[in-house]
């Protein structure tokens, strides 16, 4: 079966009650990014990651990443000679902020540029790890669209989201023609 998204999670992973796990069960063609390692993770070695399972399912692929693999997902932009279809980025991690995680390493400074394939910035009013000012200048500068979702927290488990239909509708804005989930 073609993979068409895969989903990203960010720091520890997405647990059972995700947005990312209830996906990866309602959608058939999807699959995780699994890393080697969740709670000390490396930029270097997620971006790696990335790259082998988007050169598995090939150029139409979606990718929903969550919190610190957004800024994993944009490193490996600046790095790779691939291309997707495009990229949902919910809830941007905000690795410059004092007090980041120390664990997390390689993630720091977060690209400037313009990314090349569509994709959308979701993010919330009181998100912990990034203020909504500072998601709206990411989205700004990787050229993304910017969807603000009220308040909501970190748009993980803990906000409750469910399966989140405002996310699915997101994401099928970036599916190529002809995919549906």
């Amino acid at each position: 079966m073609a993979i068409h998204l895969l989903t990203a999670p960010g720091l520890g992973s997405s647990g059972p009650q995700h947005w990312q796990t209830l996906w990866e069960q309602l959608i058939p063609a999807t699959k995780r990014i699994e890393q080697t390692s969740w709670d000390a993770p490396v930029c270097a070695a997620w971006v790696a990651q990335i790259e082998k399972e988007v050169a598995a399912a090939g150029p139409q692929v979606v990718i929903a990443a969550h919190s610190l693999a957004c800024i994993a997902v944009v490193h490996w932009a600046a790095h790779t000679k691939r291309s997707i279809a495009g990229a949902l980025l919910v809830a941007p991690a905000d690795v410059e902020r004092p007090g980041f995680p120390p664990e997390a390493t390689g993630f720091a400074p977060v690209p400037k540029d313009r990314l090349p394939f569509r994709t959308i910035v979701a993010a919330s009013t009181n998100d912990e790890y990034c203020t909504l000012d500072r998601a709206t200048y990411f989205a700004a500068t990787w050229g993304s669209r910017f969807v603000n979702m009220g308040a909501k927290g970190h748009l993980n488990a803990q906000s409750d989201l469910g399966e989140w239909p405002e996310g699915l509708q997101l994401l099928r804005e970036l599916l190529p023609q002809g995919v549906a989930i």
